[in-house]
């Protein structure tokens, strides 16, 4: 390429990934208003895990049209483990791939006016309020905020930042966050207590971007605790979907990117991956659970992968899922969802992670996640427990939780 011909550039959106289709095909609604806004540039978009596209289908279709410069923007909420380690690794393995190709990875969507405007709008609107005319202030009614809940404690601090900031701006008579994954509170206990306050109106709105099974046992155990408690009005609130505010908000990460204004001073998500690397600090098994396309032949290792990861073999059976050097976090527990605990509590699946969610320090905290073993709402997080936490918990674990959890219906 001449120093006068320009590299032509493209859009690519960095997802997590769901079991639940809906979530897919919503995750494309984002791709789909992207490509409204940069009309001349392609736009694809793939998920780490459980999905197709995958990440790496999405580069490939735009290296296939030519695309030798590529903006790449994580579609995360809060910069958790995903955004900051198994994205940039699986964008750095295929830049490395690809010789001539340039991945610039910008930044999670985070607290930007843009994310908080849209969510204020849907709680508005759950409200049968109209978000430009709203009432002065909520205050007979209490804001629960449901965030992700993960092991990274910057990311759950943002969740709690964003209730604050909604409290103060819509001014509810009281507002608290509750989490539905790793963390504490989970909802359901989370709920119970906040009942306490002795409010007859409760909004709980869900920070997420899209529906999926966290989406449908966050209304579960709403509706559970609204059956029990017939004189609290539960109102919830939509998840953020392809909101207007919402590609706004991606629409400005792209433009960060193709300006060169990512914020000076600051370390970008991907010189922090590359330095916590470079000092051994980053376990990098990003290929577990990645939809792999059958006709794909693309995703072998390169040296990069080689050179920073070692082999995972389970059942004597080599395996295309990297692991950490430092920590297996192996549970021997699946996702497959074939649980025959009974009462016998046999517990024999295999879950050899090959995907970095991290350990989280508080995970038997009394009022995290083990508050939902044997609520009805889902069992998909088991293998994140340690044995001694499901022995205590035993007596709540029986059945095979895909055939009656809302979160599977």
């Amino acid at each position: 390429m001449s120093n006068t011909e320009q590299a032509k550039k493209g859009i690519m959106i960095c997802g997590h990934g769901s079991r639940d289709k809906d979530a897919e095909r919503e995750f494309g609604l984002v791709a789909k208003g992207l490509k409204e806004r940069f009309p001349e540039l392609p736009v694809e978009y793939g998920f780490l895990e459980f999905s197709a596209p995958n990440i790496h289908m999405g580069l490939n279709s735009l290296l296939s049209q030519g695309v030798e410069e590529i903006y790449a923007v994580p579609g995360m909420l809060f910069a958790a483990t995903h955004a900051k380690n198994d994205i940039p690794s699986v964008l750095t393995t295929y830049e490395e791939k690809n010789e001539g190709l340039h991945i610039t990875y910008g930044r999670e969507l985070g607290l930007q006016d843009d994310m908080i405007e849209a969510f204020q709008a849907r709680i508005y609107e759950s409200l049968g309020l109209d978000p430009e005319n709203p009432p002065e202030n909520l205050y007979d009614t209490l804001l629960v905020v449901v965030g992700r809940g993960t092991s990274d404690t910057g990311a759950n601090a943002e969740a709690a930042k964003l209730t604050r900031i909604v409290n103060e701006n819509m001014g509810f008579g009281w507002a608290d966050t509750v989490y539905s994954g790793v963390t504490y509170p989970s909802v359901g206990v989370g709920l119970e207590n906040l009942m306490k306050l002795g409010y007859k109106r409760i909004v709980v709105a869900p920070y997420f971007l899209f529906t999926g099974r966290l989406i449908k046992r966050i209304q579960g155990y709403v509706e559970k605790v609204a059956k029990a408690n017939p004189a609290i009005e539960f109102i919830q609130t939509p998840y953020l979907s392809d909101h207007p505010r919402v590609i706004d908000a991606f629409q400005n990460r792209v433009e960060e990117i193709m300006q060169g204004e990512l914020p000076t001073g600051e370390e970008t998500l991907m010189n922090s991956f590359k330095r916590r690397l470079a000092a051994g600090e980053v376990d990098v098994h990003h290929h577990h659970a990645e939809f792999v396309d059958p006709q794909d032949d693309t995703q072998g290792l390169s040296d990069f992968d080689v050179k920073h990861a070692t082999f995972a073999v389970t059942d004597e059976k080599p395996s295309s899922v990297l692991t950490p050097q430092a920590h297996s976090h192996s549970h021997d527990h699946d996702h497959s969802h074939d649980h025959s605990h009974g009462h016998s509590h046999s517990h024999s699946h295999d879950h050899s992670h090959g995907h970095s969610h991290g350990v989280y320090k508080h995970i038997g905290h009394p009022m995290g996640p083990r508050t939902m073993i044997g609520e009805g709402i889902c069992c998909c997080f088991m293998g994140q427990f340690t044995d001694e936490i499901l022995e205590e918990e035993k007596d709540k674990i029986d059945g095979d939780c895909t055939k009656t959890a809302f979160a599977h219906k």
